[in-house]
């Protein structure tokens, strides 16, 4: 992730600089991007007292985002686009909440299929057709993967906060978080032993009804559909708009300026400028995400 912010920052003529812990990747880093890594870590590179950045970004792996995040604060910068899910669970997350109220600072989640040019489309759509009536998601995630794959301590078991709060998030998003939701799993893996098996449904705050499924020890992929008056709005693949008219069992792909999403990471180049203008509309803050744990815990299985 840090190389694609770089692709991205480089894009939009941004001086930054790069900070990071280990020898080996800093090495690759540099050989991908031609940017030279500030060595060391956060700790002491902060302990250098750097001259106070207008912003940050934080994509270190899922848990360090809280131990990073927390050490920017503190030194003072105001202004924070941190990877989801921001922290391991409600206590750092938590933590962050407080911390960022008392710098009086703005910290924000960097889910970047918010910023689709998809996502842009389908809230064109949604508009014009007087909004959502009821919406549905899939994130069934490809345990045989996953499994096998070196993470941070914590991280696989919190595996629906670190990875499938990208497909609820987008569906919450257009559709409306949860005024109600009713939660039942089953089954478990080795490495996230508190479910496999997810289904649910509820009621937005834009009182729209809702439902959602997964299983991660059967084939499947990440969806979101989105139903209007008028339309099947279908994210699958994610990046891309599918649409189905009233009266017509034709699905076609929406025609959409997704250059952006084809050169850089998809959604990342507007997540950036947005964050860097100031427009936080589309953001979810650290504040709204902690709010959200309650749904995300009941839907995770989560203690």
């Amino acid at each position: 992730m840090a190389r694609e912010y770089t692709q991205v920052l480089k894009g939009q003529n941004v001086s930054f600089l790069v900070i990071g812990r280990g020898e080996d990747s800093a090495k690759k880093f540099t050989e991908k991007t031609n940017v030279k890594v500030n060595l060391g870590g956060i700790d002491s590179f902060l302990k250098q007292e750097p001259e106070l950045p207008v912003a940050a970004i934080v994509c270190v792996g899922v848990e360090q985002l809280a131990f990073v995040t927390t050490h920017l604060l503190n030194y003072g910068v105001k202004r924070i686009l941190v990877e989801k899910p921001g922290g391991t669970g409600c206590s750092e997350l938590s933590d962050l909440v407080k911390l960022t109220a008392k710098n009086e600072a703005k910290v924000y989640l960097a889910y970047n299929r918010r910023f689709y040019s998809a996502t842009k489309k389908a809230i064109e759509i949604i508009n014009k057709d007087n909004g959502v009536a009821s919406f549905n998601f899939e994130f069934t995630e490809w345990s045989h993967k996953i499994g096998p794959l070196k993470k941070g301590k914590g991280v696989k078991e919190a595996w629906f906060l670190a990875n499938s709060t990208h497909v609820a998030d987008l569906a919450f998003f257009l559709g409306g978080f949860p005024q109600e939701i009713h939660c039942h799993t089953s089954g478990g893996l080795d490495w996230h032993p508190s479910a496999s098996i997810f289904s649910g449904s509820g009621i937005s705050k834009k009182n729209a009804l809702f439902s959602y499924q997964a299983n991660w020890q059967a084939p499947g992929r990440w969806t979101v559909e989105i139903l209007t008056q008028y339309h099947r709005l279908i994210f699958c693949p994610m990046e891309k708009l599918q649409i189905q008219e009233v009266g017509s069992l034709a699905i076609s792909f929406v025609d959409i300026d997704d250059r952006l999403d084809k050169e850089y990471k998809p959604g990342l180049y507007l997540q950036v400028k947005s964050f860097l203008e100031g427009n936080i509309n589309p953001f979810c803050t650290i504040q709204e995400q902690m709010e959200n744990m309650e749904y995300y815990n009941k839907m995770a299985n989560y203690n």
